[in-house]
């Protein structure tokens, strides 16, 4: 019989057997319900495989002769209680006399079923406090899972989040964002309200990377400069724009680390600041007003730009182009740049949806406990955007050779 053949009629058999199972169930409740069919399915399955699991250890079947005078057999079974997406399922795990049998299908110490604590992170990293977790759990799967044991399952990633931390990076970058959001921390007893520092890069292939994050109490250049000198340390090597805020001291010390650098107030902050003033109706009108300023063929365009900007906009919003012209000459460098590499700096959907993101996981806390919380959501919230950062920037290409004219001698010509 060949193994197509095999396979279908296995299915079949498998198909019959359900089909008279299920014919003998009355509703729902009995298939899939907290003691119905499919439970008892599972909790079958696991027990016969470690049934099997025991036979190739001992070397023999169970009541088979060759089992006489062997030097180990089966001595009974003790009691596990596993939590899954099925609720809590006792399970009879077999023992040998000399107790060197551990099962691999449901491992020593074991509590839960392989996929539940990714299942925990998961909501963690979506913004679910851990009472939250708890309560959801409960509520869906009548599992009593307490707050302590969440906390425990997501602090098990904090080694994968200092392997992370510490990984070696690039040589160049063209581009890297350098931006930090505010969150509520206890430190010493009391509620501080602390810097969280993110390096967001664009690599040489033109994908976003995020680099590294880091907490302090205030956000400033002395600790930037920690920052820029711990991404040398880690072998970056050339970092080609910086994309910074507007924050005094910044560019020297980014420029302390990396004196080629050439640093450039981001586009994404002053968008972003600028319609902090706006109200929710005028939003999209006044951006789209603004990124005529910003996308500018040159110096003298985007000034004419901005006046258009100011006689429509002043009356309401005066302190929107009062930014712009204070913030002129660190602007200028970016209207230098040919339109494509302009457009890879103010792709600013990533950015923005990120810092967004962010937001929308931490602002169901009052506060964290420790800098270490905040760091491990932060990581958990950002792997899940970074998912999505599987494409290059648009037109990266073109950017890319931009960067190499511009900045002779410092792209490599060949990419990894």
């Amino acid at each position: 019989m060949s193994e197509k053949k095999q396979t279908r009629t296995k299915k079949a058999r498998a198909d019959e057997l359900l089909d008279e199972l299920i014919s003998e169930c009355n509703g729902p409740e009995e298939i899939i319900g907290k003691n119905g069919l499919l439970k008892q399915l599972i909790k079958g399955l696991v027990e016969r495989a470690m049934q099997g699991e025991m036979n190739h250890h001992l070397g023999y079947e169970k009541h088979n002769a060759r089992g006489n005078n062997s030097g180990n057999s089966r001595n009974g079974k003790s009691q596990k209680t596993l939590k899954g997406d099925f609720g809590e399922m006792t399970i009879d795990v077999p023992r040998d006399r000399n107790g060197t049998f551990v099962p691999q299908i449901i491992e020593k110490n074991q509590t839960r079923f392989k996929g539940f604590d990714d299942k925990i992170i998961s909501m963690y990293a979506r913004g679910m406090t851990t009472r939250e977790i708890a309560a959801h759990l409960e509520e869906i799967y009548g599992i009593d899972v307490s707050p302590d044991l969440i906390s425990d399952v997501t602090n098990s990633v904090m080694e994968e989040v200092r392997e992370w931390q510490n990984r070696p990076l690039d040589a160049v970058y063209p581009i890297v964002f350098l931006d930090a959001i505010r969150s509520k921390v206890r430190d010493d007893g009391h509620v501080k309200n602390k810097a969280v520092y993110l390096a967001i890069g664009v690599n040489l292939r033109g994908l976003k990377e995020v680099l590294g994050i880091w907490v302090q109490q205030t956000e400033g250049a002395k600790f930037w400069l920690q920052v820029v000198t711990e991404l040398k340390n880690r072998g970056v090597q050339d970092i080609l724009i910086a994309c910074v805020d507007g924050l005094k001291g910044f560019p020297d010390a980014i420029n302390a680390v990396f004196p080629q650098t050439d640093v450039q107030l981001c586009i994404v902050h002053m968008v972003r600041n600028s319609l902090k003033f706006v109200s929710w109706k005028d939003k999209r009108e006044l951006a789209k007003d603004l990124r005529k300023v910003y996308r500018a063929v040159s110096e003298e365009q985007a000034k004419e730009k901005l006046d258009e900007f100011s006689r429509k906009w002043d009356d309401r919003y005066s302190m929107v182009s009062k930014s712009w012209r204070e913030n002129w000459e660190n602007l200028i460098p970016f209207l230098a740049y040919p339109e494509d590499i302009r457009k890879a700096i103010y792709t600013t959907n990533a950015i923005e949806s990120m810092n967004m993101s962010l937001r929308k996981v931490t602002k169901n806390r009052g506060s964290f406990p420790n800098d270490d919380a905040v760091v491990k959501l932060m990581y958990l919230a950002l792997r899940n955007i970074s998912k999505k950062w599987t494409m290059p920037i648009r037109d990266w290409g073109k950017a890319l050779n931009q960067f190499a004219i511009i900045f002779d001698g410092r792209v490599p010509s060949e990419l990894d």
